[in-house]
């Protein structure tokens, strides 16, 4: 066991660095190390089945990864564009990839054709992520319509794997398909009882102790524990049962540790997973079927793209949003391994060779994918400067508000506005200076920087600068009157965000008392920073300096409340 382990993870490390090095997705390097431990290098031969049953952990703990980030909120945010999109986009998937199999696969019927559609027709939930991730995209409208797309992609899997064994237990569909969905509704009510009364109650007195160990090793029997009763108990799948045990812990107090903190050893089952993958894949098998593995590879890398692209266009979505969103979902991955190994190997609804093809096709998408995105700029301002899909400017160089980018208003461009901007334009969102400062109004001109000259104090300036449709205003200087700016920035925008810098704390309680909902104190800040600093150097874990940051800023919080009240 212990040298099947140090050979599938020392070539996965090696060259998964070495894929990062080459700007692809490490997944590449894990596949790719799968296939070079499945070789008879090795004096002893790699036991892929100790492998496999690692990697089978890995399976149930992405599963439950999935079901901690799966926020209905997020769904309901891009619902017009995500929902009938990716449906859409999956039945087109679906059913190209049945007619290639039909036409190339050999005399396999419908029912292995379109299981094979199906197995192609969801991307990448970890390559998706990961693009959007290095290009800094995740927290765009880009990236929440991406993530949308993903969700319902998720959803349709979960679905898959529940009814797959029903639709071959070989017994009328009605009965089985209602007796599923009882065993169904029993285990998400048994899941939901025990994840609020024994989960809940188990977590907090462990998260109270200062054992950052006992928290993950919680948080993995319950992942684990779930999965086991799902398909013990309830007959379902084990990966249904992580997912819903993920969601409950997703929608307590405890999920940002539990993502952050409690998995550490997800990542490193999940390698494992597609080193395991990559063992069975069989090049010259698929080399033997290259016919059938290069029209698949046109299904996902070029059509499936393409009918996303024209479906979101159709939704009235920008042309940048739309390529980009598109060219994230060119790729099948970890989802279409699960199924086909599943309908292949277990359910034998689909022949060896077919989950072979899926497996190189994988690769070979993934591969292109982490290429393709890099061009996908490029081909946005190429068009746009042909007057396709490209925005028209207002006032200046300030462009119209478009779906495709969250807009920020920063109001001063000090040291700390300059800053600020930098860091939220390299995340793709749009910076609308606002500058009394007439020199550094005409240098952020001439550099390109949407800019007014004005008083954010005015209606006038707020509404040029786009104020209606901006997510957020940032004050950034300490003399900026910060309380007349919130007030007729939210008399135009109700919903809008305020955030303000101070240099003290008192003047910090002033304007969350007036108002304004996030406030950051330069005495806070540099307070809490030196307190920080010098637990660290005393042997505090960051558990620790942590804990004692959001006491402190709670302590402040409450003071603040306190003031109003006595004020009031």
């Amino acid at each position: 066991m212990i040298h099947a382990l140090v050979i599938g993870l020392t070539l996965a490390l090696v060259l998964g660095i070495l894929a990062h090095k080459l700007k692809l997705s490490p997944l590449v390097g894990y596949l790719i190390a799968g296939m070079l431990a499945a070789q008879p290098w090795w004096g002893e031969p790699v036991d892929s089945h100790i492998v496999e049953d690692f990697s089978h952990i890995g399976v149930i703990l992405l599963l439950f990864g999935v079901g901690l980030q799966f926020h209905i909120k997020d769904l309901l945010a891009v619902q017009k564009v995500a929902v009938p999109g990716a449906l859409v986009c999956m039945a087109t998937s679906t059913v190209m990839g049945a007619l290639v199999f039909h036409t190339l696969g050999g005399s396999s019927g419908w029912l292995s054709s379109i299981m094979f559609g199906l197995c192609i027709c969801v991307s990448s939930t970890v390559v998706l992520t990961r693009v959007l991730g290095d290009n800094r995209l995740l927290q765009t409208p880009t990236g929440h319509t991406a993530l949308g797309w993903l969700v319902v992609e998720d959803i349709f899997t979960i679905l898959m794997l529940v009814l797959l064994p029903v639709m071959i237990s070989g017994k009328e569909l009605g009965p089985a398909i209602g007796s599923a969905a009882i065993k169904l509704t029993l285990l998400v009510l048994c899941v939901a009882f025990l994840g609020r009364k024994v989960m809940k109650k188990i977590l907090t007195y462990v998260s109270r102790s200062a054992s950052g160990e006992l928290f993950t090793l919680s948080v993995l029997v319950f992942a684990l524990g779930f999965a086991v009763l799902a398909a013990e108990g309830f007959d379902a799948s084990m990966e249904f049962g992580a997912f819903l045990s993920g969601m409950v812990v997703g929608q307590s107090r405890f999920a940002s540790r539990a993502a952050s903190d409690a998995l550490p050893m997800k990542d490193a089952f999940a390698v494992l997973f597609f080193v395991s993958v990559g063992m069975g894949f069989d090049f010259m098998g698929m080399m033997e079927h290259w016919q059938l593995a290069l029209a698949t590879c046109a299904v996902a890398f070029l059509i499936k793209p393409t009918a996303a692209f024209i479906i979101i266009r159709l939704l009235g979505k920008p042309l940048r949003m739309s390529l980009k969103t598109a060219a994230s979902l060119s790729q099948i991955g970890e989802f279409s391994f699960i199924l086909a190994t599943l309908i292949a190997s277990q359910y034998h609804m689909l022949p060896d060779y077919a989950a072979n093809v899926i497996t190189g096709v994988a690769i070979i998408t993934i591969t292109l994918n982490a290429a393709l995105y890099r061009f996908v700029p490029r081909m946005a301002d190429k068009l746009e400067k042909r007057g396709v899909g490209a925005s028209k400017n207002v006032v200046g160089n300030i462009p119209t508000p478009t779906e495709e980018r969250h807009r920020i208003i920063v109001v001063g461009y000090g040291p700390c506005g300059e800053i600020m901007s930098n860091i939220l334009r390299k995340y793709d969102l749009e910076v609308v200076v606002l500058e009394m400062n007439i020199d550094t109004v005409n240098r952020l001109a001439q550099a390109g920087i949407p800019v007014l000259h004005g008083d954010a104090r005015l209606r006038s300036i707020l509404q040029i600068a786009g104020i209606e449709q901006a997510k957020a205003i940032i004050i950034t200087s300490a003399a900026a009157p910060a309380h007349d700016i919130a007030e007729s920035a939210r008399s135009i925008n109700p919903s809008i965000s305020v955030m303000a810098y101070t240099t003290y704390i008192r003047n910090a309680r002033l304007l969350r008392s007036q108002g304004a909902e996030t406030v950051f104190s330069g005495e806070e800040e540099v307070a809490l920073s030196m307190a920080s600093f010098t637990l660290r150097s005393l042997g505090a874990t960051e558990e620790q300096v942590a804990r004692e940051r959001q006491e402190n800023r709670q302590r402040l919080a409450n003071e603040t409340a306190i003031g109003t009240t006595r004020g009031v």
